[in-house]
């Protein structure tokens, strides 16, 4: 218990803890990730869990919930816009910009099977996220 203060008046006790809840919560619910803000940053770049149906939008086939991840949160750098110098009447690009987004940091390829109507089978992909990072945009 970190950062507890006790305040007793005749006969009671109050135990106060300052432990941010988000922090307790997602360390059950959600893998955090390396962000550039500190670890008990509720806010920082994480990954987040969503539950999603996929259906296919043509054929008639069952749907199916998965487990998706996505990668939401802010990173601690600045973003800036520098001037560019340059000896030639022409700038193509007057500025030299840079910012930091939270991205996916590594994920795998998984797939999941429909049925479909007849007896035919449709395979769904997407992109698992199993890490996210703060990087610099492109």
């Amino acid at each position: 218990m970190r950062n507890s203060v006790a305040l007793s008046q005749p006969g009671i006790l109050f135990l106060l803890v300052t432990c941010p809840l988000l922090t307790i919560l997602h360390g059950v619910t959600c893998k955090a990730e390396s962000g550039h803000l500190g670890e008990n940053d509720p806010d920082r770049c994480m990954r987040h869990h969503f539950v999603e149906t996929i259906t296919h939008p043509i054929y008639k086939c069952n749907s199916k919930m998965v487990l998706l991840a996505r990668c939401e949160g802010h990173c601690s750098h600045t973003s800036r816009s520098d001037p560019m110098i340059s000896f030639s009447s022409v700038l193509k690009q007057p500025f030299k910009s840079t910012c930091f987004c939270c991205r996916p940091h590594t994920s795998k390829l998984k797939a999941v099977r429909l049925r479909c109507s007849g007896g035919t089978r449709i395979t769904a992909t997407y992109r698992y996220i199993l890490a996210c990072s703060c990087e610099e945009c492109s």
